[in-house]
């Protein structure tokens, strides 16, 4: 059976992000470093997305974990019912 994630927010988060490093998305919603994963997926079948920006500048990270376009937002988030 296939896990659902935490919905962690409904927005997104907007993040300044360094075209030179390496990030880790979290997938599962139970972060309490969101958008960023913090390890809190463990003994959840989640893993985290490792991503790296293709140049410097602020983007917007999907927090509901349900966008179809990981790490970033779509605005799937708006439709979700609550």
């Amino acid at each position: 059976m296939e896990e659902t994630p935490v919905i962690a927010a409904r927005n997104p988060g907007v993040v300044e992000l360094d075209e030179e490093k390496t990030y880790w998305w979290c997938r599962c919603g139970r972060s309490k470093n969101q958008p960023f994963c913090d390890g809190s997926h463990e003994g959840t079948t989640f893993v985290p997305l490792e991503f790296k920006p293709e140049k410097t500048k602020k983007y917007a990270l999907c927090q509901c974990k349900h966008t179809k376009t990981p790490p970033f937002c779509d605005g799937t988030h708006k439709s979700l019912s609550e």
